[in-house]
């Protein structure tokens, strides 16, 4: 957990807690993985919203694992539940831990396709991208820009969006073209001359843009492709949505927790039928976590990352 804001290689330390039982209502699991998100490392970041009394801050808002135990009369969200069974809990609080009590609410049935690793990044991911698609208002025969779409965000956006009949063009770095492709998108370079090379790809134009980068050529691209400012959505430029009345969105507003806690059984059940896969890029010991906030923070991980406990 986070003893301070700042750098985590400073502030995160590995302590010991005692779990509590599960109550009503409550399961405990042994954790076998811990997804990992940019979210983790912004939330103890330096910043003028810090508040010390929140202190200390446990990270991780998503794991897989096996259930230890159920509280009286208690049933997890997708039904049913017993000791033993592969599961999955989004949105948690402390996922970077061994074994974890959490609302029964948040806990499903791990989609059998899926790994832990996998499975620990299916749904934080997978609930933005929705939650993009969703406000954008797109739909069959749209033609849509996804920047940074060899992300984790922007790849599960290229798999929900190709299941919709949405064509989507997406921006990375030419070594994550064939990730683009992979997941049915077409590949377009960023970088000096962008705005040219998206207008070839679409002669008809673009219905909206989804950008999960936040640089202030996506967003600048965006206003010059899409005329409708409505249509534009960012997770990573607060600042210029506001000052150009684009839609930003992020897990902590009211609206966009609620869609995501209801979108969970959807992304699960695609999961479950092999429509929408994870890539993990890497795992790390938990007792690494320092060291995989910090490939994480480059921006550049080459898929997602989860930790694993040491038992």
């Amino acid at each position: 957990m986070a003893t301070d804001f700042g750098d985590p290689a400073d502030v995160l330390q590995l302590v010991d807690i005692e779990v509590p039982p599960a109550g009503p209502g409550e399961v405990t699991l042994e954790i076998r993985a811990a997804g990992m998100n940019p979210a983790d490392y912004k939330y103890i970041a330096k910043g003028p919203g810090n508040n010390p009394s929140s202190l200390p801050i446990p990270l991780g808002y998503e794991v897989s694992g096996v259930i230890t135990a159920l509280g009286p009369d208690t049933r997890i969200a997708s039904g049913g539940g017993a000791v033993g069974d592969a599961v999955l809990a989004y949105r948690v609080r402390g996922g970077y831990a061994t074994d974890l009590t959490v609302p029964a609410k948040d806990v499903f049935a791990k989609p059998h396709p899926l790994g832990f690793p996998e499975a620990a990044n299916l749904l934080l991911a997978g609930a933005t991208a929705a939650e993009m698609l969703e406000v954008t208002g797109v739909g069959e025969g749209d033609t849509i820009i996804v920047h940074g779409a060899s992300g984790a965000v922007g790849v599960s956006v290229l798999q929900q969006a190709r299941l919709l009949g949405i064509r989507c063009v997406g921006t990375a770095s030419e070594q994550s073209f064939e990730t683009v492709r992979r997941y049915g998108g077409i590949p377009v370079r960023y970088g000096e001359g962008l705005e040219e090379r998206l207008r070839a790809e679409a002669p008809g134009g673009y219905a909206a843009a989804l950008d999960t980068v936040g640089t202030d050529e996506a967003i600048d691209v965006s206003l010059a492709l899409v005329s409708d400012r409505s249509r534009i959505v960012t997770i990573a430029a607060a600042s210029r949505a506001q000052a150009e009345n684009v839609r930003f969105i992020g897990g902590m507003q009211r609206e966009s927790a609620a869609f995501r806690e209801q979108v969970r059984p959807r992304l699960i059940g695609l999961a479950a039928d092999g429509k929408l896969e994870v890539p993990v890029a890497r795992t790390f010991p938990l007792s690494q976590a320092k060291e995989a906030l910090r490939l994480l923070m480059t921006g550049h991980p080459g898929g997602k990352l989860a930790l694993i406990p040491e038992r």
